[in-house]
């Protein structure tokens, strides 16, 4: 089995919304015991409602306690600055073409959110940037085209 990198922040959410989703565990039990008690199951709403969350929750848990066994947690601020860029690294870059200032961290599949700022290490921008230095040009091949940044600045965060 191939260990997943995650950052440190990721398996902490993950592992809140575990804890969520363990919480609603015996809620939902109670509905479905409280349902049954309602009669006929064949036409009983509440019933069947109550069965179909019970099983998305016990999906959502078995898919995080999934990727919690498969995870490999990678804290950048444990390891000395080197200035070079890795997984779980905050990256500042230059827009060559346009001047423009760009800051990406780079984490784990799950944990990717571009709004946040937070790109994926498989994405192409990231697959670009790991192993480059601070102070490097690079040129990197994205669906949108050949883009060309300088790094900036590389932080262990």
């Amino acid at each position: 089995m191939e260990k997943v990198p995650m950052t440190v922040r990721g398996e902490q959410t993950l592992r809140e919304e575990l804890e969520i989703l363990l919480k609603r565990r015996p809620i939902i039990s109670k509905a479905i015991g409280e349902a049954r008690e309602l009669g006929d199951l064949k036409e009983n709403a509440e019933y069947h409602a109550a069965r179909e969350e019970q099983g998305i929750c016990e999906a959502q848990i078995r898919d995080i306690e999934y990727k919690l066994s498969v995870s490999q947690v990678i804290d950048v601020t444990k390891m000395e600055n080197t200035g070079k860029v890795i997984f779980g690294t905050t990256v500042k870059l230059i827009d060559i073409n346009t001047d423009d200032e760009l800051t990406y961290c780079i984490v784990g599949d799950d944990e990717a959110d571009i709004k946040k700022n937070l790109i994926s290490v498989n994405s192409p921008i990231a697959r670009g940037l790991i192993g480059k230095l601070e102070g490097d040009e690079v040129s990197i091949h994205t669906p949108g085209g050949v883009k060309e940044f300088e790094i900036e600045q590389v932080q262990y965060l």
